[in-house]
């Protein structure tokens, strides 16, 4: 019986006072001090400052990568500055000297003609509304017969300076007709002393209006077209870059100009006369010029000097393009190459 059974318990020795005591001295107590809440702080991040001698260059914005990555940029290139010709009014002193210079260089072929006439000269002071009036009076006229019936006005009015809106509205068609202005005329004259009147118009306006605006507000005056337009505005108000497109002598000097074929139509010419800016004006006088040197006639000479009623008739059909630009049903001016008012010589625009 000295054997114990398999798998019975075996006692556990009993501790001694020692062992024990050391035990009950390191089980942990109970913590007796109330639970305490810790609040959460961002975490902080430290900055090192970077080493001298290892820190590298200041990275430089990337440039843009084109197609070629490899070739350097091209330096830019110089740009050319082109003065923008400011033209003043022709009658200024010297303006016409430099009208001629700026020419020559813009258009090689205007030189010879250049060469061969004398400047032309704009010395020509009257008033807008005397101008204007002036105009009307010589339509259709040989310069001897206008000048006789403009003289004859005058007297009416007392003199160039009494030729204002308030003594032309006094002038009865009667009175008119006896110094030998037609009733159509006379209309023309009262429509234009209206306009003026009633502050449509008036001389400072009209000097100071851009050339498209002036051209607007004359034409709206009845018997004053395109054609009269731009003679006043050259040689009234000395204006420097006035094309007239309508002038026939000016399109047959630009054909022989240039070696043109046909003649050229209106809708061309500011094309064909576009070098000539901005002093167009000048250009056109030296037109007349060259087409006078051609032999075809082109001014009042040929009118005051014995072909009046032949070349009136012979350009009757001529004055139908002039139609188009007046307010009344019929024409009021003869073919600029043969009016009076053309640039040839000893014109009424004081030439």
């Amino acid at each position: 019986m000295g054997e114990q059974t398999l798998g019975q318990a075996q006692p556990l020795p009993a501790p001694d006072a020692a062992t024990a005591h050391s035990e009950l001295n390191n089980v942990p107590q109970p913590t007796t001090s109330p639970a305490t809440k810790i609040p959460l702080r961002p975490r902080k991040i430290r900055k090192v400052s970077p080493d001298p001698s290892t820190s590298e260059a200041p990275i430089k914005p990337a440039k843009p990568v084109g197609r070629n990555t490899t070739s350097k940029a091209a330096p830019p290139r110089a740009l050319t500055v082109v003065p923008r010709i400011v033209a003043r009014s022709l009658s200024c002193d010297g303006e016409v000297e430099i009208s001629l210079r700026y020419l020559r260089n813009a258009d090689p072929l205007l030189s010879p003609l250049i060469d061969i006439h004398q400047p032309p000269t704009f010395d020509n002071f009257h008033t807008p509304f005397l101008a204007l009036t002036r105009s009307i009076l010589y339509q259709q006229l040989a310069f001897k017969a206008g000048t006789s019936i403009y003289t004859r006005f005058i007297g009416l009015c007392g003199g160039e300076n009494g030729v204002v809106p308030e003594t032309v509205l006094a002038l009865t068609p009667q009175q008119l007709r006896q110094i030998g202005v037609s009733g159509r005329k006379a209309s023309y004259l009262h429509d234009l002393a209206r306009k003026y009147q009633n502050g449509i118009l008036s001389d400072s306006a009209i000097v100071n209006m851009d050339d498209k605006s002036l051209f607007t507000m004359l034409t709206m005056v009845n018997g004053i077209g395109s054609w009269s337009v731009h003679m006043f505005m050259i040689f009234s108000l000395h204006r420097p870059d006035v094309l007239p497109i309508n002038d026939l002598g000016v399109r047959k000097g630009v054909q022989l100009l240039y070696n043109l074929e046909d003649l050229p139509r209106p809708s061309q010419m500011d094309q064909l006369c576009d070098k000539w800016r901005p002093y167009r004006s000048v250009a056109s006088w030296y037109m007349w010029r060259f087409v006078e040197a051609k032999g075809t006639p082109s001014s009042a000479v040929t009118v005051a000097t014995g072909a009046g009623l032949q070349q009136q008739r012979h350009h009757q059909h001529q004055q139908q393009e002039q139609q188009q630009q007046q307010h009344a049903p019929q024409p009021q001016l003869l073919d600029p190459i043969n009016s009076m008012f053309n640039l040839g010589a000893a014109c009424a625009w004081g030439q």
